[in-house]
């Protein structure tokens, strides 16, 4: 018997029965055949609400078609709120200004922060700052908690966040100012960056890297799903 192709929103999926399985569980197995132009990946519009480029980095490697857009949300870094509850609040503020503004689009964005001993670490401005910090963390572990949020073009929302934890190395004095006279610790968040030259302090993470850049990859890409954003 020839099995027909069946068409489903534009894409032909073709059927037959898995010949291991019992005559009984009738299961059927289904390949899809993608129609040109017709790819998942394209057919809403996608959005990240971040200017950070660790982020638009840490997306374009899903291979999404998407477009950066600033969010003008004011954050209020004053709110006595657990550092994984004020990192899904603030994107969901930045998520929300750019939603209001593009109706029908996906919308994505998120919030980053170095915590260490439930405080909040932001960035030093200035070397002797990033020196107090690069020493509380030396030889300590800490952790990057992201808060993500995606509105669907229907209005839908869901927030979540991701930790990842990171185990500084013990820092020599000398390291330290080294590292400071680089000029990359200043306007980092804990005073390093884990992807740049700070990757040489780190003596290991647990967790997603990319969570750790700002957006993480591994749950985000799941989450898309259910707002219809595949990447395969």
């Amino acid at each position: 018997m020839v099995a027909r192709p069946i068409l489903r929103d534009g894409v032909v999926l073709s059927r037959s029965r898995i010949a291991s399985d019992p005559p009984s569980l009738n299961t059927t197995q289904y390949s899809i055949e993608q129609k040109p132009n017709l790819s998942p990946i394209t057919m809403k519009k996608l959005i990240l609400a971040s200017t950070s480029p660790r982020r638009k980095e840490v997306l374009e490697k899903t291979g999404l078609s998407f477009e950066v857009v600033p969010s003008d949300y004011e954050e209020d870094m004053t709110l006595d709120l657990p550092p994984e509850e004020l990192a899904e609040f603030l994107s969901a503020g930045k998520a929300r200004a750019v939603a209001a503004k593009n109706p029908g689009a996906v919308v994505v964005a998120a919030d980053t922060f170095v915590v260490h001993e439930h405080h909040r670490l932001g960035k030093p401005h200035t070397n002797e700052r990033a020196k107090e910090m690069l020493q509380l963390l030396s030889g300590k572990a800490h952790y990057i908690v992201t808060g993500v949020t995606i509105i669907s073009d229907t209005g839908q929302v869901q927030s979540f966040h991701e930790k990842t934890a990171v185990h500084m190395a013990e820092l020599s004095e000398e390291l330290i100012d080294q590292y400071i006279a680089t000029g990359e610790p200043l306007d980092k968040a804990g005073a390093y960056a884990l992807q740049e030259l700070g990757a040489m302090l780190v003596e290991k993470i647990e967790g997603d890297f990319f969570n750790a850049m700002g957006l993480p990859l591994r749950r985000l890409v799941h989450e898309l799903r259910a707002f219809g954003v595949e990447v395969f």
